[in-house]
Order: C-alpha cells, then sequence, then structure tokens
C-alpha cells in the first residue's frame, strides 16, 4: 500500500494523509469485504469494497476530524435529502473503532467520469457544467425546509459566519478563539492586517445584500469530481456531504462556480467563462435567482473560499501538522480573494453579475 498517492494542494500527487483502507480493516467494519478502489483525496481515507456482490463505499475519519456527533449532521441532511427524492447516496453505517470513525454509504448510480480528476479540475464540456447547474439547484429545492442548526466546531466545514456577520471582524475574532489549533496556527501569519486590507473591503460590496439572503443547508463542495453522470451527461448521483453546513444557496452555487471555473491549481490558465455562464444557466433554469441573490453573488464570489480556508489551515497545523500546507491554506485565504481584484477576477464577477441581473431583465 506504500504506493497508494493522494492528490494535495497542487497539481502532483502526494503521500496521503492517513493510511489507505485494507481489505482486513472494511471486514471488521462491513463484514467480509475486499477494497477494489481506493479514493485519492487527501483529507480522509475512502474506498469502494465488495461485500457478497454489492458495492458500498467507506469512508475513515480520524476521531479528531470526526466523530459520530459530527456525521450525524451531515448524515441527518443527507436523509432529508434522499425523502425528498434527491439523487443522493444512501447513508447505511457509522462507527467507531479506537481513534478511527467510519461511515458506509451505498455508491450510487452513474459513471464516475471525473474520479481520477482533481478537485478542482474543469469540467469537460459547458454541456456538464450546465447539468452540473440543474443538479445544484435542484438540490436546493430539496433542501428546503431542513432546519437544523448550523454544525458543531471541528474541521473541514465550510461554513458561513464571519462574512455573514454585520461585523466580521468580531465574529472572526470568535470564529478564531473557538478552534484553537486554527488560533495556533495563524500566530505568524499577518491574518488581522491581511484581513483588513482584502476581505474586509469585499464585506462592504456584499454587507447589503445579506439581509435577503435566505439561511439553507447547503453542499459547499459542489464540483465535478463529487458527481456521477448519466450517459446523456445528466448528473446521476451528487456524492461527498462532508462539508456541508447551513449557509445560503448563493453561497453553495459561488462555491460551485469558484471551484469549477477557476483554475486554481493551475495558475495563467484561462478562467472557463463559457462554463461558469452555463452553470449559472441550468441553475436559473430550475430556480432562478432571486433579487437580492442575484447582487449577493459577485460580492460573495471572492469571499466564498476564506472561511474553508481557515478550517484547512487549522487542521494542517493541527491534525496533520504540515508546515508547508499550513501556508499554502493561508495563501488560499488571502490569495483567492486577491484574485478577483486582477483581469481576470473582475471579468468573471462581471459575467455573473449581469447573468444575475438578466433574470431580472
Amino acid at each position: 500500500m506504500s504506493s497508494h498517492l493522494a492528490h494535495g494542494l497542487g497539481t502532483d500527487p502526494v503521500a496521503p494523509d492517513w493510511p489507505p483502507l485494507t481489505d482486513i480493516e472494511v471486514t471488521d467494519v462491513v463484514g467480509p469485504a475486499r477494497v477494489v478502489w481506493r479514493s485519492p483525496r487527501p483529507l480522509s481515507a475512502a474506498a469502494v469494497v465488495e461485500r457478497a456482490g454489492r458495492r458500498l463505499f467507506v469512508k475513515r475519519h480520524h476521531t479528531s476530524v470526526r466523530t459520530l456527533e459530527g456525521l450525524t449532521e451531515e448524515h441527518a441532511f443527507l436523509r432529508r435529502l434522499r425523502r425528498r427524492g434527491a439523487p443522493v447516496v444512501e447513508v447505511l453505517d457509522a462507527t467507531t473503532r479506537g481513534e478511527w470513525t467510519y461511515e458506509v454509504h451505498s455508491t450510487g448510480t452513474g459513471i464516475d467520469l471525473y474520479r481520477d480528476a482533481l478537485s478542482w479540475s474543469p469540467f469537460r464540456s459547458p454541456a456538464h457544467a450546465r447539468a452540473a447547474g440543474e443538479a445544484l439547484a435542484r438540490l436546493h429545492l430539496a433542501a428546503e425546509g431542513f432546519d437544523a442548526p448550523r454544525r458543531q466546531v471541528q474541521p473541514l466545514v465550510a461554513s458561513f459566519t464571519v462574512f455573514a456577520s454585520a461585523d466580521p471582524l468580531t465574529e472572526l475574532e470568535r470564529y478564531v478563539a473557538d478552534r484553537p489549533q486554527l488560533a495556533a496556527g495563524l500566530v505568524d501569519f499577518p491574518w488581522r492586517e491581511d484581513t483588513r486590507r482584502v476581505l474586509l473591503p469585499l464585506h462592504e460590496e456584499l454587507a447589503p445584500h445579506l439581509p435577503g439572503l435566505t439561511p439553507l443547508w447547503t453542499h459547499n463542495d459542489w464540483h465535478a469530481s463529487n458527481l456521477l453522470w448519466n450517459e446523456d451527461g445528466s448528473v446521476a448521483t451528487v456524492l461527498d456531504f462532508g462539508m456541508s453546513d447551513r449557509t445560503t444557496a448563493v453561497h453553495d452555487l459561488a462555491t460551485a462556480i469558484e471551484r469549477n471555473t477557476v483554475q486554481w491549481l493551475r495558475p495563467g490558465f484561462p478562467v472557463r467563462e463559457e462554463d461558469a455562464l452555463a452553470l449559472l444557466a441550468g441553475y436559473q433554469s430550475l430556480r432562478p435567482l432571486g433579487p437580492a441573490e442575484s447582487k449577493a453573488l459577485p460580492a460573495l464570489l471572492p469571499l466564498v473560499h476564506a472561511e474553508f480556508a481557515l478550517s484547512e489551515l487549522g487542521y494542517f497545523h493541527g491534525v496533520t501538522r504540515s508546515a508547508e500546507n499550513t501556508r499554502l491554506a493561508y495563501e488560499y485565504y488571502v490569495g483567492h480573494a486577491e484574485w478577483f481584484a486582477g483581469e481576470g477576477g473582475r471579468r468573471l464577477l462581471d459575467l455573473c453579475g449581469a447573468s444575475g441581473a438578466a433574470v431580472h431583465g
């Protein structure tokens, strides 16, 4: 298993954060089974396993990252979505073994076209982008009425609290204080100064539109490799709700645009503008943005990665203890926002703003 490599924060494969799942291990969790594929995602150990002719998806977390209580929050959301007819996997089990927490799901239907793609790789075509937008709209419609509170404090959750606040600096201090690993990881970075310099002016643009955004439980990691596909190019199954939380629909939509159309892992490559427009068109064909959402979308895009970057920073500093990844996470906290001030970023914001405004004509 030493040859198993994972995706990192760049384009080159890296050693995984966690040891890969073994046949003996999955047998202990699900009964006699064998591993048939191991996920290259770095933040947990996951695999497709075969048991008695049926394939299951098994994911293992360290208890410092996910407890059973933490998994219960996202599993409740998944079960609600399935009851509403959303194409999501079925939760089959969750259990602990020593320092590990395991979750077991069905594998879903459809073709895993992006199985080997890096998490932030672009869509293969604008048609896939449009289908992904349609699927996201359907998911948001199914999520309406799920009124569970925000998730408890834990690593690797894409929340929307700091920059959803009328006083983001105070909320940021609270956010950091509630996460000792993050606080320790930020000691060597000028995070207060950079927040004031880069992020607060962006928040000023967003603030007038915040009262018009309705809270909603959302996916928060919407990219091509978290979707399974039908032969006709439509989305068959939505995967991986590990970062889900109570945010807003436009926050999730902004995340989808940012993840799939800006080539963060290949700086200098062109923005996938056609994909951004196709994703937005697909989304709004089923769930048109309201006036406040349309105005909030371009204002939120430069901020949408910030809180997850902080969550990653705490994970890399306090759990995996990687100084290099801690540094990269901080660069993403500031750098993703700064990018939108450049030519490519401004153009993407203009496109998204114009697309949203066109609906209200």
